[in-house]
């Protein structure tokens, strides 16, 4: 065992002692101990209180240290950002956000990324060396081996843009960048649903899309394009054309602009998502009546996948969740009308409790597993 794989052990903050350790690792106690001072050499495990006697001297506690490193996690969406400072442990240190449009490209963007971090370690009156890693979302397609964004519809000047050497350049860390959809169901769970092992996470906004976590992993399929609900093709829906050039899908029938231009038919003013949810919010029954449908839609795509995959948990978030029941009820109906009965014995259809926190917890988690991996 690697000294690597004994921290593994100790990562999850509870206190062990060195006999303890050998028992459940079956190494020898003065490996155990080479290991530990290594370990607390580096600052990622230090002393923990003291233990209980069972007669002379009471042994010695260790756990994982979650002070010992900084990483900050950043989301970007369309129209703003936000950047967290955490330890290890994930708890936030401190936060900045900004109205900032993905659309000014990545010099600007990133720019902002860069100032906001030194800012934020600054604030703690520690070193920028404690700084050990950054995590990243970004809204659209990520290769997430190379962190450079693909073919993004809603980012121009992005495509291929290397995120992490621009970073680099600043802070000599690791950068990690994913979508934003993906960084959002790991915030979710780290939050809210660290019991859970299989979990779908939906974003209903300006575009549908889905995270997805099996066996606790993060599942990103081979170019990282996995959970890309937005473009499945829906029933009733085939005259209907998509900015991806298809018709039919989701996106074109389910997400932020097209419920407005929905209600907008019905006579009610919306620009966007947001107006829609505010007027769901107040009442209006036309409203209503279009968020509802549109998660029977969405709850049809959602069918195939329980089928398919068989989540234990399914998480709505982004902002069209806001209007709350009324789109979970055209969800639920669909998703239990149209899954097998095994599939949805124990499921749940719920709305994200992070809300708009999920993406940065998330992105902050992307950077705590790699530097504790």
């Amino acid at each position: 065992m690697r000294t690597g794989e004994l921290f593994d052990l100790l990562r999850d903050g509870r206190p062990w002692t060195r006999a303890q350790l050998a028992e459940t690792t079956g190494l020898a106690r003065s490996t155990i101990a080479a290991r530990i001072d290594t370990l607390t050499r580096l600052g990622l495990v230090a002393p923990f209180g003291g233990a209980r006697s069972t007669g002379g001297r009471p042994p010695a506690l260790f756990a994982m240290n979650p002070t010992a490193r900084l990483v900050v996690g950043v989301d970007v969406g369309a129209t703003h950002a936000r950047a967290a400072l955490t330890d290890l442990a994930g708890t936030v240190l401190g936060e900045v956000d900004a109205r900032i449009a993905v659309a000014d490209g990545p010099g600007p963007v990133l720019g902002w990324v860069v100032e906001s971090v030194r800012e934020l370690v600054a604030a703690t009156g520690r070193p920028l060396d404690d700084l050990a890693a950054i995590g990243i979302g970004l809204p659209g397609p990520v290769e997430h081996s190379t962190g450079r964004p693909i073919n993004p519809p809603i980012m121009p000047g992005w495509d291929r843009y290397d995120v992490p050497a621009h970073l680099q350049r600043a802070y000599a860390v690791p950068v990690l960048v994913d979508n934003d959809v993906n960084i959002m169901a790991l915030g979710e769970r780290r939050r809210h649903l660290r019991d859970v092992d299989d979990l779908v996470l939906i974003k209903v906004a300006t575009g549908i899309g889905a995270g997805i976590v099996s066996g606790g992993v993060l599942q990103r399929g081979a170019q990282g394009t996995a959970g890309d609900l937005g473009h499945v093709r829906v029933p009733g829906a085939d005259d209907v054309a998509c900015r991806c050039g298809n018709t039919g899908c989701l996106e074109a029938v389910a997400a932020g602009p097209a419920l407005a231009a929905a209600v907008r038919a019905l006579g009610e003013q919306a620009a966007d998502g947001g107006d829609v949810v505010e007027l769901v919010r107040r009442g209006c029954v036309p409203a209503i009546g279009v968020v509802r449908q549109a998660g029977r839609d969405i709850g049809e795509v959602v069918a195939t996948m329980v089928n398919l995959i068989n989540p234990s948990v399914v998480v709505i978030g982004g902002q069209v969740s806001e209007a709350g029941e009324h789109l979970l009820a055209g969800i639920r109906e669909s998703v239990y009308q149209r899954s097998l009965p095994l599939a949805t014995e124990h499921l749940r259809i719920v709305t994200s409790l992070a809300g708009g926190q999920a993406a940065v917890v998330g992105a902050a988690t992307l950077a705590i597993e790699h530097v504790l991996s």
